[in-house]
């Protein structure tokens, strides 16, 4: 009876154990069946933007490159930006915002790391193009991830983190879990009001130079000079927005570029921090709305146990400080994009805080 027993516990525990292999395989399969074809194409190559191997990023016609003047910081990620306007449309200047892109406009930007910081040219791996599509019912954002071998890049909604290492400027090694953001993150950053919008090029951010195969140039000039922009006014009425990692420029320009770039997408009159009473942006002019002396609207462990945003000569008194230090997930701002400190931007932005009297 026993032994009877011992056989029909056996044969259950088999059917149990092929009935779960069963279920994983059916999973798998639904899994690699998933359509996206309503979403974006399928792969970065389909949409023809660069020429020759992939990985060389060489533009194809009607794909322009351009740059920022201050740049959001990414875990040290560098970045490769294209634009690529519908054929014989332009974009419309706008003095104080992102230029007014025409339908059909994609944004394009690939994030790399070089194996070596000293050899930035050198050892490239590139791991995710993040594309801004402008269609009629607003601007769609779709990121792809990479493969191993460099060769293509693959949409993926959902995000993914990449183990990723590098020999910094100082010769350090460094790694991380690069975090390559799901679509309604990328979604949260470029929200403004109920829509979503472009961070960074905007005439201020583009008013700086470019090197291009033809040589060095001010990118507006370029644009205009091509046919990618109208409204383009004299050059010297264009207000800049500075670069921070300007060394020539001052401590204040460069800190308010910092904030504005990595904070002010929504610490904005019309952004998801709009609540929040402060406002980063580097035209802003009114203290209080730049954190000086102004308590939070909510305090918390954000706050750090600090009374103010920004305490005129004491950094370690400000919750502004306090924050874009911090890496712990409750705290940290930005709050999405980043699992380093960012060590000189936050230490220009200290030392704007403690020369304020």
């Amino acid at each position: 009876m026993k032994k009877h027993w011992f056989y029909f516990t056996c044969l259950v525990i088999l059917i149990l154990s092929c009935s779960q292999k069963q279920d994983k395989e059916i999973v798998a399969v639904a899994e690699e069946q998933v359509d996206l074809s309503n979403i974006g194409k399928a792969t970065l190559s389909e949409y023809g933007f660069f020429e020759g191997a992939l990985k060389e990023l060489n533009p194809a016609t009607g794909v322009t490159p351009y740059q920022l003047n201050s740049a959001l910081f990414s875990d040290y990620a560098y970045k490769a930006r294209f634009v690529k306007l519908p054929v014989g449309t332009k974009a419309a200047y706008n003095a104080d915002d992102v230029l007014d892109f025409p339908f059909g406009t994609v944004l394009i930007k690939n994030f790399y790391y070089p194996s070596d910081f000293r050899k930035p040219n050198e050892s490239i791996r590139i791991l995710e193009t993040r594309l801004l599509l402008h269609e009629t019912d607003g601007w769609k954002t779709l990121p792809y991830i990479w493969n191993n071998e460099q060769t293509e890049a693959y949409l993926d909604i959902a995000g993914k983190n990449i183990p990723v290492s590098w020999t910094h400027y100082n010769g350090e090694l460094k790694s991380i879990n690069y975090s390559v953001p799901n679509m309604n993150q990328c979604k949260g950053c470029h929200l403004r009001g109920d829509k979503v919008m472009p961070i960074g090029p905007s005439a201020r951010q583009l008013n700086g130079r470019h090197t291009y195969a033809t040589g060095e140039e001010n990118q507006l000039i370029f644009w205009q000079a091509h046919d990618i922009i109208e409204g383009l006014p004299d050059l010297s009425s264009i207000k800049l927005l500075t670069a921070y990692e300007d060394e020539k420029a001052s401590v204040e320009l460069r800190a308010r570029a910092w904030l504005e770039i990595n904070c002010a997408h929504c610490h904005r009159r019309d952004g998801p921090a709009k609540n929040s009473g402060l406002y980063l942006l580097a035209n802003e002019n009114d203290p209080r709305v730049l954190g000086i002396g102004k308590a939070p609207v909510a305090a918390g462990k954000g706050s750090g146990g600090r009374l103010y945003s920004i305490v005129p000569g004491q950094p370690d008194q400000s919750i502004l400080q306090f924050r874009i230090e911090s890496t712990h997930p409750g705290i940290m701002m930005p709050e999405l994009g980043r699992q380093l400190t960012h060590t000189e931007g936050v230490e220009l932005v200290r030392k704007w805080i403690a020369e304020m009297e």
